[in-house]
């Protein structure tokens, strides 16, 4: 088997233990090289998570031949560009959710990629998360039945640096969106994962604090294409909180966190279960050793570009039909 040189493009919050870890705790893979624009920032990373290279810049990390793959790691205003600029170098690619700004910078990167018959993936690693495997083992077993519709229900309140504006997350121009942008995109995906596409979308939203500029509340009403309707209703600027996936189908439901780990909800004719399922240290770890197996001829990652392209769609017809 090959060992894959990774190389990562920021060095931020989600680089310290959700993501970076994984790439040399994954078998056959090593977290070869890191650069951030701020070179001491690249310096002391590599120092605490014993890396080898540190790249003053991103072309030098995309011209060396040691580098297999580059994970992007930095917010969505900067993804197209380093997505397309991995893509002429050749190198396979690993890109923070989401994708891109909007649809059509999602697109162009997926283009890119095609052109140069060149692999790249998108970190929805919730599809490779234990409860998430879970709950699509027990919907293939037909526990509940044909399923019906589904449910979502997220709401929580403001933090301190979403009201004062100053998390990026709230700045469009950084985020593409609002909060729904950043989390949401992880509920729509994992359904995906579950069902396959969405293709119809109503969706209304609207902002109702006035914390920010972007929407701070979302529903909507959809289809896939197997004909399971669903709705959801996101709202961040709430005084209580909810998480909650409700799956309904002909034989009983499920009902389960996106974000949380308390156990999955199981209830039929027959029984009520509370099914408890681990978590994992580093939550990225596991997609990544898909890929890692996928570039050895050993299995398939499931989360691809064309995965990512219809949650962009999806996120797309919501800020298409804002109010």
């Amino acid at each position: 088997m090959k060992t894959i040189h990774w190389a990562m493009i920021g060095t931020g919050d989600v680089t310290e233990k959700k993501s970076g870890p994984g790439f040399y705790k994954a078998k056959n893979s090593v977290l070869y090289g890191v650069t951030n624009r701020t070179l001491a920032k690249a310096e002391d990373y590599a120092k605490r998570h014993h890396v080898e290279k540190v790249f003053t810049s991103v072309d030098d990390l995309l011209a060396d031949p040691k580098v297999d793959a580059v994970y992007i790691a930095t917010p969505p205003s900067s993804h197209k560009d380093y997505a397309l600029r991995c893509a002429a170098a050749g190198k396979i690619c690993y890109i923070e959710k989401p994708i891109a700004l909007t649809y059509n910078e999602a697109l162009a990167i997926s283009e890119a990629f095609k052109k140069a018959h060149v692999k790249a993936f998108v970190a929805y690693y919730r599809r490779t998360l234990p409860r998430f495997v879970k709950v699509k083992e027990l919907l293939d077993a037909g526990t509940i039945g044909d399923v019906r519709f589904v449910n979502v229900a997220y709401y929580r309140p403001a933090a301190k640096d979403e009201i004062t504006g100053t998390h990026w997350h709230v700045q469009p121009e950084i985020s593409g969106g609002g909060i729904f942008m950043d989390m949401a995109v992880h509920t729509l995906d994992i359904l995906d994962f579950f069902f396959g596409a969405i293709e119809k979308v109503a969706a209304f939203s609207a902002n109702q604090a006035g914390y920010y500029a972007p929407e701070d509340n979302v529903a909507l009403a959809f289809a896939f294409d197997n004909h399971i309707t669903g709705t959801g209703n996101w709202c961040f600027t709430t005084d209580t909180t909810a998480d909650n996936i409700q799956i309904v189908g002909s034989k009983g439901e499920l009902n389960f966190g996106c974000f949380s780990n308390d156990p999955i909800q199981l209830k039929t004719a027959e029984q009520e279960t509370a099914i408890p399922v681990g978590t994992i240290e580093h939550v990225h770890q596991n997609l990544i050793q898909t890929i890692v197996d996928e570039l050895n001829g050993q299995g398939s990652c499931p989360s691809t570009i064309d995965s990512a392209l219809r949650t962009a769609w999806v996120c797309e017809q919501v800020y298409q039909q804002q109010n």
